[in-house]
């Protein structure tokens, strides 16, 4: 190397011992400058920050202690050497220093990489700037200082990596658990999970009630398989994942089962064939495992208070990275979520099947009209956000031919409506059994809904058919009006004074008689067939005037082309519907 090309010796000066005590005199004079000399060597030297010189063709003249204390490598492993040939892992930023050089204004650039000395936050950042120095108007190198930020960095990744997580967590509360409905709520579930957080996302719940299939032996947990959701190109090689089985049995012991029993995830990151085996000793699931390209595994369990209602596996193959330790804590976080959805869904889905079949056997079995009068019925259970509630009909044959038309609506949704409803509806057909008139049978029950001690009041209808008059007395204790549909296609809403509704002990109700052609149908119903967000109710009940029904067909007909104009099939509430017309003498 040429000497008059390196920088001033006095750098790299060994010692300062000779250099003389600097005082103000001395600076003025220029007699100190050995002693700034050294002082600036101390301070070069013995700063943290790391310090790097090199000529202008970018061979290392100078590093300081810092430098080779980070790096691993010695000063006398860089001198003479390429900028960048001695750490190949570290980013060299060779442009930058030319641009230096070629004009001499400083520059700050982010350096990144691994040096030999391990470091905690993985790969080491700096923020350098270089400068261009000069020697009697000579340019001879470009002099780096940089400092690292390798834990600021950290600590902005680990914020971004926490926000990323919340803000997964939060998309999972909009897109998990939108119904009451467990498969909906699974499938979710692993819709979500693939691809946001894995290739692979299956999910199981525990098999309560062995249908179709004898159980499990003692002390094996049986799983059901939901849903199943991957790319298209990786699900075609799963495929074989479905297996003959609906469900999988889990002994104690295994991956699963220690993973649901201790509520704590697994996780195998580049599994190999003995890790995927624990997973699944079926050598043949391995096989499609590898075939599909997998290598990490993470199970997660559903947990709910006590007890894991599931597990959820996500899978990662090809070259997606294996899963870290934030990627556990998300799972886990939605997996946490998902189960309290999945655990409501099945608590309503029992519940609603009980209601449900409680409230048909009670619908199914009405008392039958007298022959004059021809009855068709209809109940529709709500939607799947919803419970089902206590909406009853019935029709009731009493003395000389008259036939009692009840429609009504308990408070609430659930169990316990779906049980008064069916105490409301005993306590008419006794009421309905004392010959009193309309009015009177709904004080009746009133006063007897309170003393039983019901606690959920109910909307009702009644309406006596008088075949042999042609007349129908109605009074209604807060419930919604009938219509009639006449023979010329023209409707009406019958206007009827409404009483406080049954079980408030308050009973004051009025009747109304009015005739009813032979051919003419008379429609009585719940709110739910007519209740519309953003629409008035009283326009909803005019609204049945206006649709085309015909009366002289076929009433079955009648009430299935009303449900189906009024419904599209969907309903957001219980409908209970009854349509009634007189037979005529030669029917």
């Amino acid at each position: 190397m040429n000497a008059e090309r390196l920088p001033p010796t006095w750098l790299f000066t060994e010692t300062t011992d000779t250099a003389p005590a600097m005082t103000p005199e001395s600076h003025v004079d220029g007699v100190g400058r050995p002693c700034e000399y050294g002082l600036l060597r101390q301070i070069v030297e013995g700063t943290s920050a790391p310090v790097v010189i090199v000529d202008e063709h970018l061979r290392y003249t100078y590093v300081n202690p810092a430098w080779t204390a980070v790096t691993g490598v010695p000063a006398d492993g860089y001198l003479g050497k390429k900028f960048g040939s001695v750490l190949p892992d570290v980013q060299t930023p060779d442009d930058v220093l030319i641009e230096v050089l070629a004009d001499g204004k400083p520059r700050e650039v982010t350096v990144t990489g691994n040096t030999l000395v391990p470091s905690p936050v993985g790969r080491r950042i700096w923020r350098s700037v270089f400068h261009r120095l000069e020697s009697h108007g000579r340019v001879i190198g470009v002099c780096g200082i940089g400092v690292e930020v390798s834990n600021l960095r950290q600590y902005l990744d680990d914020l971004e990596t926490a926000h990323q997580r919340l803000a997964l967590l939060d998309a999972a509360g909009t897109r998990v658990g939108t119904t009451l409905d467990v498969e909906t709520t699974c499938a979710e579930l692993a819709d979500f999970l693939s691809p946001s957080l894995a290739d692979v996302a299956a999910v199981g719940i525990v098999e309560e009630e062995f249908l179709g299939a004898p159980p499990p032996p003692p002390g094996v947990l049986r799983l059901r398989k939901m849903k199943l959701t991957a790319a298209p190109e990786v699900q075609l090689h799963l495929h074989g994942l479905d297996g003959p089985k609906p469900y999988v049995d889990l002994p104690r012991g295994g991956v699963t089962r220690n993973c649901m029993d201790s509520g704590r995830p697994w996780l195998s990151n580049m599994a190999s064939e003995e890790l995927l085996e624990k997973v699944n000793p079926d050598p043949e699931y391995v096989k499609i495992f590898r075939t599909a390209g997998m290598h990490s595994v993470l199970i997660v369990p559903l947990p709910t208070a006590g007890r894991s209602v599931g597990t959820v596996m996500l899978l990662r193959g090809g070259d997606s990275a294996p899963f870290s330790e934030d990627d556990v804590l998300t799972a886990q976080g939605v997996a946490a979520r998902a189960a309290t959805s999945i655990d409501s869904a099945r608590r309503y889905t029992g519940e609603h099947t009980m209601t449900l079949e409680l409230q048909r056997a009670l619908l199914s079995e009405p008392d039958r009209p007298h022959p004059s009068v021809e009855v068709a019925t209809r109940y529709l259970p709500s939607g799947r956000s919803a419970l089902v509630g206590g909406d009853w009909y019935d029709s009731v044959a009493l003395p000389g031919g008259r036939t009692l038309l009840v429609m009504g609506d308990v408070m609430g949704h659930g169990f316990q409506a779906a049980v008064a409803m069916s105490q409301y509806r005993s306590v008419l057909r006794t009421v309905a059994a004392s010959g009193l008139p309309v009015d009177e049978m709904l004080g009746e029950a009133d006063r007897r809904a309170a003393r039983i001690g019901l606690d959920r009041v109910a909307t009702c209808l009644l309406v006596l058919v008088d075949p042999e008059n042609g007349t129908c007395t109605a009074s209604t204790a807060g419930h919604l009006p009938p219509v009639v549909l006449r023979p010329d296609g023209s409707a009406e809403v019958l206007d009827l004074t409404a009483g406080p509704p049954l079980g408030t002990e308050l009973g004051d109700y009025e009747m109304t008689t009015f005739s009813l052609e032979p051919d003419a149908v008379l429609l009585l119903y719940t709110d739910g067939l007519v209740e519309q967000r953003g629409t008035d109710i009283d326009d909803a009940i005019r609204g049945l005037t206006e649709l085309s029904l015909p009366a002289d067909g076929s009433l079955e007909r009648l009430v299935d082309t009303l449900l189906t104009q009024l419904t599209s099939g969907i309903c957001e509430d219980d409908i209970a519907l009854l349509a009634a017309r007189q037979r005529c003498e030669n029917a």
